[in-house]
């Protein structure tokens, strides 16, 4: 991130006469590596080509990853990836095993890579019936790819996607961007080895099956909510099947993408209320979006299901959720809800006033999704509730499991257990 602040500070990197402050600079850093989208100031208006390049590659060093770039440096310069490195991709990846973790690095770049190719040179090819400049079309196409396959939500249009929102070819392409962004690069992986059968009999694992089911069922149920909370208010008066791909645009979008084809300012405050639960949820587990991840989200309603009917393990799928996944999932829960309640009481705190709860509560969970969203008023925010929303977006992108791991240090195993003794709960 300091790097990221170093290089937009560059000479030449902003447009003439434009003056960007400190922490501006350093905002943008943050939201660029965590692929947040939120941002102080308009990026086609206040950087100039060089600067946009490189505002690129921050997204992609975000989208990809620390340790994943890391890795592509090493193999590139032919160093040898040592046991300590190999622990931190494990760490980084949410992997249980350190086995195969270089291959699987240089399977996500490679993915990752062709996605945003392939992307771009469609959205290139779109563009130019419009532009009829092929360097136009093509940084445009590119720009667009990556900011939504990576999930940054940051465009160069000044307007997000709001003037291709009559456009469902260039809103299809976005949207299956940015599914393949946000639904974990593990699943994609699995989902290309079952296409090409290089593994006879191949099964999906748990988590790949858990996370696309997840994943589906929050992007219909999305669509599905927001569709009839608008459809008698900003969908008013719309074809049905121009107000089903608003819907079905902001539903994907909550997964941590932050671009948007509507003034979300124009929706009501229920469905304002709602995106921002969606944006809490994010992406999957070892993706480029944040939030407490689609799994986390599944196993707590699972769990749910499960005690409900008596039962003291989480059946799916025809296996067994371990136990320490479940208690994985309420400690991340716990601290997600404990983090953005103390965020938002910070915020309006120093706000005193100056914006709406809903305005702020929409900032902080799109901050901690790192999904980009917003009701407008980044600009306006105070330094104080600017640091602040830099920490959420910081810890929404990290992941709270490696977070906590990174406060607590290493594990002491326990050495002895006191009785056990029951309490009432509820």
């Amino acid at each position: 991130m300091l790097i990221s602040f170093a290089m937009l500070r560059l000479p030449g990197v902003h447009q003439p006469g434009v003056h960007m402050s400190y922490v501006d600079s350093l905002f943008l850093a943050v939201s660029g590596i965590s692929v947040t989208g939120l941002t102080p100031v308009s990026i086609a208006d206040t950087y100039s080509l060089f600067g946009q390049i490189i505002i690129l590659i921050i997204l992609n060093i975000g989208g990809l990853g620390v340790m994943a770039m890391g890795t592509l440096v090493w193999v590139i310069l032919g160093k040898r990836i040592g046991m300590r490195e190999r622990r931190l991709i494990m760490v980084d990846n949410n992997q249980e095993q350190m086995t195969g973790m270089v291959q699987l690095l240089k399977e996500i770049v490679k993915v990752l890579l062709i996605i945003e190719l392939v992307g771009a040179l469609l959205l290139a090819f779109y563009f130019y019936k419009d532009m009829h400049s092929v360097k136009d079309a093509l940084y445009h196409g590119l720009f667009a790819s990556v900011a939504a396959t990576t999930n940054g939500g940051l465009d160069i249009t000044g307007a997000s996607l709001n003037p291709y929102a009559d456009d469902y070819f260039v809103q299809s392409i976005v949207m299956i961007l940015i599914v393949l962004g946000a639904i974990g690069f593990p699943v994609i992986i699995e989902i290309k080895t079952y296409i090409l059968n290089k593994v006879p009999n191949f099964k999906f694992s748990l988590f790949a099956k858990l996370t696309m089911t997840t994943y589906a069922a929050l992007l219909v149920a999305g669509t599905i909510v927001i569709y009839l909370l608008e459809v008698g208010n900003a969908f008013k008066g719309l074809t049905w099947h121009k107000s089903l791909f608003y819907a079905l645009f902001q539903s994907s979008t909550t997964r941590s993408a932050g671009l948007t084809t509507i003034d979300l300012s124009t929706l009501t405050e229920a469905t304002q209320f709602f995106m921002g639960g969606l944006m809490f949820i994010g992406s999957s587990p070892s993706s480029v979006g944040g939030g407490i991840r689609t799994t986390t989200f599944a196993i707590m309603i699972l769990f749910i299901i499960n005690f409900s009917n008596g039962r003291t393990t989480i059946q799916v799928f025809n296996k067994e959720i371990h136990p320490v996944d479940l208690q994985r999932a309420f400690a991340v829960m716990v601290l997600a809800i404990t983090i953005c309640f103390i965020g938002l009481a910070i915020i309006l705190g120093f706000e005193n006033g100056k914006h709406q709860f809903l305005e702020i509560y929409f900032e902080v969970m799109s901050a901690f999704g790192t999904c980009g969203l917003s009701l407008g008023i980044t600009p306006d925010l105070t330094t104080p509730s600017k640091l602040v929303i830099m920490a959420m977006m910081f810890i929404g992108r990290v992941g709270l499991i490696s977070f906590v791991i990174m406060l607590g240090g290493k594990a002491e195993p326990v050495k002895y257990h006191y009785p056990k003794e029951r309490i009432m709960i509820g």
